[in-house]
């Protein structure tokens, strides 16, 4: 597996003193980080066998299906296709299903999805558990992941739907204590996380120039998970690829604030782990995580 090894002793994460005030804490945190802009991969550029391409989108909002443009003219070719939410609108039955058969025409071989505030009808705590049920069987395309992680050509992948809470929408936590507790359950050794929310300082600045990411996912990433890639959107006008140095941060976000699909998917290069081929057969079992699956 292309993991990292657990850190000797556990990196315990604190609640920010400024965690419900963003502008504040990044006001704080933003001398002792960096934020440097990275080129995605063109993805008309060839790619060896020696790589796993993955292809990155998020709050699709259905503005594809819509247009009616045919989807491989749209989403470029690649080994794995994440998509990280916001998918639809509200999550209807007739959104899923068109979003499902989209993306379904494209030959990705593997396909990863987490919902986002707007895919309500999926989330446990907004419907009920036969709305859940239905609205995830009509996804047949992805493999759904929500607090969960699949292994893929030995590449930990996580999911994440969480945001702050932003109004009555699905899957929502207040700042602090309710999302960190979240993160907590995110795997120390995960390669590429997938969060339909942005941490704080990259890639979450709204329209206004106001940062509104997560500060406790920040701190997560940097100082515990340290995963190679950490792909999200929720925020359209962060759009974008960034590093710090050590991960590289992703708002795939497709739509623009007024939800028009002006942005490309994002695209990057993985080295394919040792052992590993992109001929092997693929056992995509989802692994849910409990409170101290990073113990």
């Amino acid at each position: 597996m292309a993991g990292k090894e657990n850190d000797i002793s556990p990196v315990v994460i604190e609640v920010h003193p400024n965690t419900k005030e963003p502008q504040k804490a990044w006001a704080k945190i933003k001398a002792q980080v960096k934020v440097k802009d990275v080129q995605p991969v063109e993805s008309s550029k060839w790619w060896s066998d020696k790589c796993v391409r993955f292809v990155c989108v998020s709050d699709t909002h259905v503005r594809l299906e819509k247009k009616k443009s045919v989807g491989s003219s749209v989403i470029p070719d690649g080994d794995v296709l994440l998509h990280t939410g916001d998918f639809s609108m509200r999550g209807w039955p007739e959104e899923i299903s068109l979003f499902n058969t989209y993306f379904g025409s494209l030959k990705h071989r593997v396909k990863l999805l987490i919902a986002g505030n707007h895919d309500m009808t999926l989330d446990p705590k907004v419907n009920s558990h036969d709305i859940v049920k239905k609205s995830r069987d009509l996804l047949t395309t992805f493999t759904y992941l929500e607090d969960s992680f699949v292994t893929v050509y030995g590449i930990k992948i996580f999911g994440a739907p969480w945001v702050p809470t932003c109004g009555c929408w699905g899957f929502t936590l207040s700042r602090g204590r309710q999302l960190l507790d979240h993160w907590n359950l995110i795997p120390n050794d995960v390669d590429i996380l997938m969060t339909h929310g942005p941490p704080i300082g990259y890639g979450d600045k709204t329209l206004f120039k106001k940062h509104v990411g997560c500060v406790e996912l920040l701190n997560t990433v940097q100082r515990r998970i340290k995963p190679k890639y950490h792909v999200y959107g929720h925020i359209h006008e962060g759009y974008g690829m960034r590093t710090d140095g050590q991960t590289v941060f992703i708002n795939a976000s497709v739509c623009s604030k007024h939800y028009k699909p002006v942005h490309k998917p994002i695209v990057f290069d993985y080295p394919l782990p040792e052992g590993h081929t992109k001929d092997e057969i693929l056992d995509l079992a989802i692994t849910s995580v409990t409170a101290d699956a990073n113990k």
